[in-house]
């Protein structure tokens, strides 16, 4: 499966994709040796033209920790075949820029409790206490 990339209205090109191959280990019967069935997927976030420049600051804030020089790498090696490798890893990269460029949620707008909580807490923490005065050990006169 070749072609585009595409998360929240922006697509990034094939041509913007780097594919590597090498053998993959795990399951894969007499042809494990020879096949080169694992998949690395890079995208150079720093420099990708079709990215806008608020996504982009968006994505290398977000996969700042999954970036080296500004370059995302994804593998995919559960499977035998590399062409189920591939999109598993296209999947897997549009999932990581969808939720890397997600915007900010609001800021959360500071509430008061309301009177009615402030007396239920209150009320729980007396009972806590009762609770616990009943566990001590009766005053000696």
């Amino acid at each position: 499966m070749t072609g585009p990339v595409r998360f929240r209205g922006v697509t990034v090109p094939e041509s913007e994709l780097a594919w590597r191959f090498s053998r993959s280990s795990g399951p894969g019967g007499q042809s494990v040796n020879t096949t080169d069935s694992r998949v690395e997927l890079v995208l150079d976030v720093a420099r990708c033209p079709a990215l806008p420049e608020p996504v982009r600051q968006r994505l290398l804030a977000g996969l700042a920790h999954r970036l080296a020089d500004g370059v995302l790498t994804v593998t995919a090696s559960e499977y035998r075949s590399q062409h189920r490798n591939r999109e598993a890893a296209r999947a897997r990269l549009a999932d990581l820029l969808i939720q890397a460029s997600a915007p900010p949620s609001p800021s959360r707008r500071p509430t008061r409790p309301t009177r009615g909580s402030r007396e239920r807490r209150l009320a729980g923490k007396a009972q806590r206490g009762r609770t616990k005065a009943l566990r001590r050990r009766p005053p000696t006169d």
